[in-house]
């Protein structure tokens, strides 16, 4: 796990060691244990790379690293199932002089090529420069775990792990306002019809699942996807005992592989069924692991003491079962006041709510600790169909097949106090989806030319593009895939990232082995809900590793903070007052608006706008 810069460009002035360095120190953060630098003969290509030690603490895994005399490669993230890669490459002939990952991808490069991306399990975001044929390749792993952006012209190609190190390549740092725009009406903080967009204008991003040529003769760069998810491979004859049985297995593969470290490992908790699943998983190895992962495993938790959604009381149980070594930390809204600039300016966009925050604080904490790797349950919500709002798309996906009367499942959801509405809006949905989709597309236009406090300028500039999506098929599976694929993951996966690395820590997400999701999605819906239960193919692998009451809790709290108290706190209201304040000097906010009361909201509230003016804000805060 590290960060990594790179420039490409014929132009001498460009290519120079000075502004390399002013990349890398940028992106100390990501990795705090060396830095390395390199500029070929040529002059026209420089590689700068930051170590987080993980894998290989010796000085023979520093990059950039060098293979066959002939590429350079810099790396971040991890490829989980190196040592059997190393293996199957040993025969075809290959010597290695590392025992790093980052050798494995340079080798297998060179034997498959582009496809050589076909054959990692991991997170990753690369970059291969070959010296012979003046070309660079790089990719982006699956759901986009690691970042990669770049800045492209006429002149260079520049690529970094952060868009700050893109800005300090000189590279300039204007706002993408279409982006903005619907970010504060509708609450996007991407564009899933142009995935490579962000919120700054010709700065872009490589979508996940993609992989990049850059040509340094032709001044071309090619971009495609290698991977995706097939939906039209459900199997309907699978039985219940052979597919928690698949389940099991590969998700017991994931958890181990993803335990492969030279530095202790610990975990994230939160007392949910996903990171405790995690833990359940993970201490049936640990007894055959080496001791830098640790016995007991060290848990990290963020608690909001008197609020009625803390889950510290799980994660409690959870840490006692297990013997964690438990740790936890009270976030309060006094942590918002002081470290939100900071939070902001690692995460770079806007953020959704006060969650990110509650998560960079289990970071901090792990960092206080001493523990480098943490494994997490990030991925399971959006694959196993987690959230509340999945319960209509499987009734109107049984309402669709005729169904849902003898199906039971709304009756069923209902006695365990499931009370998600489904009513004639979702049985026309279901009948009519095409007419469902303009529908909902021309409501959250309406909905966002209608928000007062924004300008009839910066409305008219800006709503020609705006964007409302919807999931390609309406049934669960498909809404699953749309939020694994298209809009929801990836948003998560970036704050996670920043999180984790602006503490130089390494998140792992067992949930998202690629493998594992393949299979989850070949599944019909009954084993993603049935009996008005979410995750049921989860919670049945799970019911005789974790108590009852983590198994079969009803309620999702989704990692929430007290964010409406926060809100009302006198500080925090006067950071809000000053980032409108903002807003309405960038002609985004009409003057009125500072006139109006600040309306605090939840964490996940709808149309929580003085929380997306405060984080919006931070696009026109100088960087630092």
């Amino acid at each position: 796990m590290c960060g990594i810069a790179g420039i490409l460009s014929s132009s001498p002035s460009l290519v120079n060691t000075e502004r390399l360095k002013k990349m890398t120190n940028a992106l100390a953060h990501r990795g705090p244990d060396g830095e390395g630098h390199w500029i070929n003969s040529s002059g026209n290509i420089a590689l700068g790379h930051r170590r987080l030690s993980i894998i290989d603490l010796s000085d023979a895994g520093a990059q950039p690293m060098h293979f066959l005399n002939r590429y350079a490669i810099i790396h971040n993230g991890e490829i989980y199932n190196y040592p059997e890669l190393k293996e199957e490459l040993k025969k075809q002939g290959y010597n290695f002089f590392t025992k790093t990952d980052t050798e494995v991808i340079a080798a297998a490069y060179h034997c498959w090529q582009s496809a050589c991306v076909d054959h990692f399990d991991g997170m990753f975001a690369f970059a291969i420069w070959d010296e012979e044929t003046k070309t660079v390749f790089g990719a982006r792993d699956r759901f986009g775990e690691k970042p990669f952006y770049y800045y492209f012209d006429n002149n260079q190609f520049v690529f970094a792990s952060e868009m700050k190190a893109l800005w300090a390549a000189g590279i300039d740092r204007k706002p993408n306002l279409k982006m903005l725009f619907n970010y504060i009406t509708i609450g996007y903080t991407d564009n899933p019809l142009k995935p490579e967009e962000t919120f700054f204008e010709n700065i872009y991003k490589l979508p996940p699942a993609t992989s990049f040529t850059f040509d340094a003769a032709t001044h071309v760069l090619d971009i495609e996807t290698y991977w995706d998810i097939e939906l039209n491979t459900v199997n309907k004859n699978i039985s219940d005992e052979e597919a928690i049985q698949k389940f099991n297995s590969l998700f017991q593969t994931s958890v181990k592989i993803r335990l492969r470290s030279d530095v202790a490992i610990g975990t994230s908790l939160s007392g949910g069924l996903d990171s405790s699943g995690v833990i359940a998983t993970a201490c049936s190895f640990t007894a055959h692991l080496p001791i830098t992962i640790g016995t007991p495993l060290t848990s990290f938790t963020a608690i909001f003491p008197g609020f009625e959604k803390d889950e510290s009381v799980f994660a409690q149980q959870v840490s006692e079962k297990f013997n964690l070594q438990h740790f936890t930390i009270p976030v309060n809204a006094n942590d918002l006041i002081n470290d939100f600039e900071k939070l902001s300016f690692h995460q770079e966009e806007p953020v959704t709510s006060a969650s990110v925050l509650a998560q960079y604080k289990v970071y901090e904490l792990a960092k206080k600790n001493g523990v480098k790797v943490l494994l997490d349950g990030q991925g399971a919500d959006e694959t196993i169909a987690g959230y509340h709002q999945y319960y209509k798309w499987y009734w109107q996906e049984l309402f669709a097949n005729r169904q849902l009367l003898r199906s039971g499942e709304i009756k069923a959801a209902r006695k365990i106090g499931i009370q998600e509405p489904f009513g004639y809006k979702n049985i026309i949905a279901a009948l009519f989806p095409d007419f469902a989709n303009v529908f909902l597309e021309k409501h959250y236009l309406l909905h966002a030319l209608k928000q007062q406090d924004l300008t009839a300028e910066f409305i008219n500039k800006q709503s020609k593009e705006a964007y409302y999506t919807t999931p390609p098929h309406y049934n669960l599976n498909g809404v699953l895939y749309f939020n694994t694929m298209q809009h929801g993951l990836e948003e998560l996966l970036r704050y996670a990232d920043r999180n984790s690395m602006a503490n130089g820590r390494e998140v792992r997400l067992p949930f998202l082995s690629h493998e594992l999701v393949e299979f989850l999605f070949t599944l019909p819906s009954k084993f993603k809900i049935r009996n008005g239960w979410t995750k049921w193919l989860l919670r049945q692998s799970m019911k005789e590793k974790l108590p009852d009451e983590i198994v079969w809790r009803k309620e999702k709290i989704g990692f929430e903070p007290p964010q409406k108290i926060w809100m009302q706190n006198n500080t925090v209201q006067q950071m809000i007052r000053d980032a409108k304040t903002k807003l309405v000097n960038e002609k985004i906010l009409k003057p009125d608006v500072l006139n109006k009361n600040i309306n605090a909201k939840a964490a996940h509230d709808a149309d929580n706008y003085d929380w997306r003016y405060l984080s919006a804000s931070m696009l026109f805060a100088p960087i630092s």
